[in-house]
């Protein structure tokens, strides 16, 4: 029984739960005792007594986009709840809604809307991360850390997110693909400095960091950088040290999307060699570390 209690939950049931959450009723005007509001009501709080959660998965709020919510805020209102939850202390923990929260605090509110909901603290985090993949203002990373939260935490496979969410399950696997590139690579794309598809362009690139450099002093486009990152492992780059060259188009698109593919659900990077014309070839994992290693021995010996 206990195992059984312990399951991670269904997405769809966290994702049916916050879509619930925001559907808007008439405000109260009058705040409740902690716990006690009715499940679909809107109250207003004063607004010092909400704290943001300090798990919260979004880790940057752009001040332009806050300043123009603001702005709104100050003509319109916040139209949209916050949803929190009570503490032992009697204040409220941001669920779902801290963007808001903070305009709201930048607009001088007193007071501000909420949906009251007694989650636990793995029901919060969850909901959490749902509210932010479905905002359209998160940068690629910050999605595609999204997704690896709800696998990693929840158990939810790339399928099931992608009919809860509404998107493409390529969408989901090319984005968490991104997740392999350097540390470096992966702060110019949180800084918006590259986009998703320059980012993309670069997985299959050994030479990512110095390309990426190059990328953002020429301000070149993503179709640029494909040709770019071609060039560079056929040995053409003239700043690198000659390579090897390998033939034009030595892997097709259905080649690279299945390494994609298959790089997503092992959460390790995936090179497929296919000898051109031949039924044979060969598939090159590559591990980061030994819990890694540990992981995909449990796979291949089920």
């Amino acid at each position: 029984m206990a195992d059984k209690k312990n399951k991670p939950r269904g997405l769809g049931r966290g994702l049916s739960a916050l879509m619930a959450d925001v559907t808007a009723d008439p405000v109260s005007t009058s705040e409740p005792a902690a716990g006690t509001a009715p499940r679909n009501a809107e109250v207003l709080v004063p607004i010092e007594k909400v704290r943001a959660n300090p798990d919260q998965p979004r880790r940057q709020f752009l001040q332009e986009d806050l300043d123009d919510l603001t702005a709104s805020i100050k003509e319109k209102g916040v139209l949209q709840p916050l949803i929190v939850r009570p503490n032992k202390e009697g204040v409220y923990e941001i669920v779902a809604g801290e963007r808001r929260w903070r305009a709201a605090q930048a607009a001088r509110l007193h007071e501000v809307p909420v949906l009251i909901r007694d989650y636990s603290d793995l029901e919060m985090m969850e909901v959490a991360i749902i509210e932010n993949i479905q905002r359209s203002d998160l940068n690629a990373l910050e999605e595609a850390q999204s997704y690896k939260q709800l696998m990693d935490k929840f158990g939810h496979t790339q399928e099931k997110m992608a009919e809860a969410l509404g998107k493409s399950r390529s969408h989901i696997a090319n984005l968490v693909r991104l997740l392999h590139l350097p540390d470096d690579v992966q702060d110019l794309v949180m800084e918006r400095k590259l986009s998703a598809g320059h980012a993309r362009a670069l997985i299959t690139s050994d030479n990512a960091s110095d390309l990426a450099k190059k990328i953002v002093k020429g301000g070149l486009s993503v179709r640029a950088t494909e040709a770019l990152v071609k060039k560079d492992a056929a040995g053409v780059n003239t700043n690198a040290a000659p390579k090897k060259a390998k033939p034009a188009g030595d892997k097709d698109a259905d080649t690279r999307a299945l390494e994609g593919d298959l790089s997503a659900m092992l959460r390790m990077k995936v090179s497929i060699d296919h000898k051109p014309g031949g039924e044979a070839g060969s598939i090159t994992i590559s591990y980061d570390n030994l819990d890694q290693l540990d992981e995909l021995c449990n796979l291949l010996s089920r």
